[in-house]
């Protein structure tokens, strides 16, 4: 199985980024030890900002069809969400809407994981509600999301891994899904 993750944040020390690097050891190691994960970083794909005059004037751009096709030659994604004043970062909401315009159902029919965090209580459960409830209309199949709040107080930073065992049973049954 190829499994295609990515953090839907563009920053460097990204706590979404270090989730779904734990999210995609764990599968590795435990879960679907077979699986090739293939971590992408968003900034790979950085793009103008979409406009449909954009779009007329120049076309779309390169790196919006080269994130369809990473997202088509996966067998199953997942994306763990930073969330800005209750939605999605910029950046990705960006990198979203030109991949759009390559196809509307983005995702392909994909099975997803869906997952999200914050250093504070929120755990950035708004933009994973407003993910999860879009995901059926851009072609992902969500078979399971999972938001962590409180991110420092609950991951190890120095050892990269889940200190709440909760909060990793909880992680581990969300991976799971996807055998």
């Amino acid at each position: 199985m190829k499994i295609l993750a990515l953090a839907a944040s563009n920053s460097r020390q990204s706590i979404n980024k270090q989730l779904v690097t734990y999210a995609s050891d764990l599968i590795t190691t435990k879960i679907i030890t077979d699986a090739d994960v293939e971590i992408i970083d968003i900034n790979d794909f950085e793009m103008p900002l979409f406009s449909v005059d954009r779009e007329a004037e120049g076309g779309i751009p390169k790196q919006a069809h080269t994130f369809y096709d990473k997202i088509g030659r996966a067998d199953a994604i997942i994306i763990s969400y930073a969330e800005h004043n209750a939605s999605y970062t910029a950046a990705f909401k960006n990198l979203f809407d030109w991949t759009s315009r390559v196809d509307a159902k983005v995702y392909q029919g994909k099975p997803m994981i869906m997952l999200a965090t914050s250093p504070g209580p929120g755990g950035a459960r708004n933009v994973l509600a407003a993910a999860k409830g879009s995901a059926p209309y851009f072609g992902a199949d969500v078979k399971a999301d999972l938001s962590i709040a409180s991110f420092y107080d609950n991951f190890d930073m120095e050892k990269g891994q889940l200190r709440n065992t909760e909060m990793q049973k909880e992680l581990e049954n969300a991976l799971a899904t996807l055998k």
